[in-house]
């Protein structure tokens, strides 16, 4: 491997690529004698400077590391904290249910239609040096828009994030409802914007389905993109998922980032919300199917805000995971590095001892 080579092999595989890739690229290439997994074809002063490149490349992308990891903690945070004004939420909507279940209720965001065209929301990231989360969540908008066009269903993307942003521009041919950016940490006025325009376009008729495409916080190293219905929404505030799959929404999952053995770690833990009725002197001024209509909005928001969240815990999860990935892979060039440096004095230095010598046996004969 020449050193200008080598220059471009660090730089595309330090910051994008796995340690295990890289190992298995230097397994490929040629070995020299003592176990090295390059030929290095380099003066020491070429060498020197890589070595000082690497070194300050490996500072950087641990940097990036500890900073991802205190964001992750940021966004635990921030889950966390919106979880008494969900949990209140839920309470209300439960008891609401239990006035009117045995009235027949019509709700404009309750309101099933035949479907004859899908609004997709897909929630991707706002920077790059994340591994595969954003291709994960594009790759699976690319799935579900062939299955919309196999179904013979009309479809418009909703996209959030810049990275989703510049991924529909390059593709024209996907129609583009709007595009939006969140910026930071994800607040409720994010949220509110994206229920605001998913609200108009169900009601108004203009699509008969809205999903949303994001990926949900499983782990440090794993985040699985996946599709739920945000409308038409059930009365009791079931979440469901593409295949009309339910789940009641007092389960509720909540994910902790803790310690084991010195390293990070993710515990989740299924809470269950109790659901207490409300008192018999409680009148209501107005009738609940009103209140009810005044409160799936605010669902609504509080679940884009939750999936916003979640979308955000796994992406800086997975850069947590590539910058430490680069420093292995920074590490272990390095040491590669050093050791062609340390062969190549060491040869320089045996070859002028042996001129000395040989030229001290020419003088002595």
């Amino acid at each position: 491997m020449s050193c200008s080579h080598l220059s471009t092999a660090w730089s595309s595989s330090a910051l994008a690529s796995s340690a295990s890739s890289t190992r298995r690229r230097s397994s490929s290439a040629p070995r020299s004698g003592g176990g090295s997994g390059f030929v290095v074809r380099c003066s020491l002063r070429e060498l020197r400077s890589r070595i000082d490149s690497v070194r300050n490349t490996q500072k950087i992308t641990e940097a990036m590391k500890l900073v991802a990891a205190a964001k992750v903690r940021r966004a635990q945070e921030a889950v966390v904290s919106s979880r008494p004004f969900s949990e209140a939420l839920v309470e209300v909507l439960y008891n609401m249910n239990q006035e009117i279940q045995t009235e027949d209720i019509d709700l404009p965001l309750t309101r099933t239609r035949p479907v004859k065209k899908v609004a997709l929301v897909v929630l991707t990231g706002e920077r790059g040096l994340c591994g595969s989360f954003n291709n994960n969540v594009l790759k699976k908008a690319d799935t579900r828009i062939e299955e919309l066009k196999q179904l013979g269903l009309e479809y418009t993307v909703i996209s959030v994030g810049k990275k989703g942003n510049a991924y529909f521009q390059r593709r024209p041919y996907i129609p583009l409802e709007r595009e939006l950016e969140v910026s930071g940490v994800p607040t409720v006025k994010d949220s509110q914007a994206i229920c605001d325009l998913v609200y108009s376009l169900f009601v108004s008729e203009e699509v008969d389905k809205v999903e949303l495409l994001y990926s949900k916080f499983v782990s440090l190293v794993r985040s699985d993109p996946i599709i739920q219905t945000l409308l038409p929404m059930s009365p009791k505030g079931e979440i469901c998922d593409v295949n009309g799959v339910c789940v009641d929404a007092t389960e509720d999952e909540l994910f902790r980032l803790t310690t084991k053995e010195g390293k990070l770690t993710v515990e989740r833990e299924k809470v269950k919300i109790e659901t207490q009725p409300f008192s018999p002197v409680v009148q209501f001024e107005q009738d609940p199917v009103q209140i009810l209509d005044a409160l799936l909005p605010l669902y609504l928001n509080s679940q884009i805000l939750r999936a916003l969240q979640e979308s955000l815990a796994s992406e800086l999860a997975a850069r947590m995971s590539a910058m430490s990935s680069a420093t292995d892979n920074a590490i272990e060039l390095r040491k590669n590095l050093s050791i062609a440096y340390n062969r190549q004095r060491q040869a320089k230095i045996t070859g002028e001892i042996l001129e000395i010598v040989a030229g001290a046996d020419a003088l002595a004969g």
